[in-house]
């Protein structure tokens, strides 16, 4: 049974300038966001994920930390989940007592696993003028560690990288996002 079997969506995000490994098993970063269209045509709003964490069903304690979305394989715990002003900050453990919990430590160390993603059920959504989804509201349900992102202006920063030097690389993607942006038109 897969995560969609719940009627969920699930929504990728690029480990990186946002998400910080350190001490192979502790993870933090931005799982989602704000404001930045993904491949799916969607867009998550400020503030959609404000009531989901204050109680909702999918809130902050039972938000799971799991491998490519599977729920029968959970690999560590989310000890923060905030929404601030640009996205949804998470800070976690990969359990490595757990047989898939090192193996996905080893992988995101290796670089060869690089993403994020969320699973959620929509609660309000809208349209805009173009036929983007703008995500209102959203229950959060887990976030997961994934091998392909569907946001890309997200990206790992390599092991042993600087604070600075991910920052330096967090400003020239989003710089080269508004480029692109404003050269389509949009």
């Amino acid at each position: 049974m897969g995560i969609n079997d719940f009627g969920l969506e699930t929504k990728f995000c690029r480990l990186g300038g946002d998400v910080a490994v350190t001490d192979g098993c502790v993870i933090e970063g931005y799982a989602s966001v704000f404001g930045l269209e993904d491949q799916g045509g969607d867009i998550v709003l400020p503030g959609a994920y404000g009531r989901s964490l204050n109680g909702a069903p999918g809130a902050r304690g039972a938000v799971k930390m799991l491998w490519q979305h599977d729920p029968a394989q959970p690999i560590g715990v989310w000890e923060e989940i905030v929404e601030d002003a640009r996205g949804l900050r998470v800070r976690g453990r990969i359990l490595t007592e757990v047989e898939r919990g090192r193996e996905a430590a080893a992988l995101v160390a290796a670089g060869a696993v690089d993403g994020l993603s969320i699973g959620y059920r929509v609660v309000r959504a809208e349209k805009d003028s173009k036929g983007r989804r703008l995500l209102r509201e959203v229950e959060l349900w887990e976030v997961s560690l994934v091998t392909f992102p569907m946001l890309p202006q997200a990206r790992v920063a390599a092991k042993g990288e600087s604070p600075e030097a991910a920052e330096t690389a967090e400003l020239a993607a989003l710089f080269e996002a508004a480029r692109q942006m404003l050269a389509g038109g949009e």
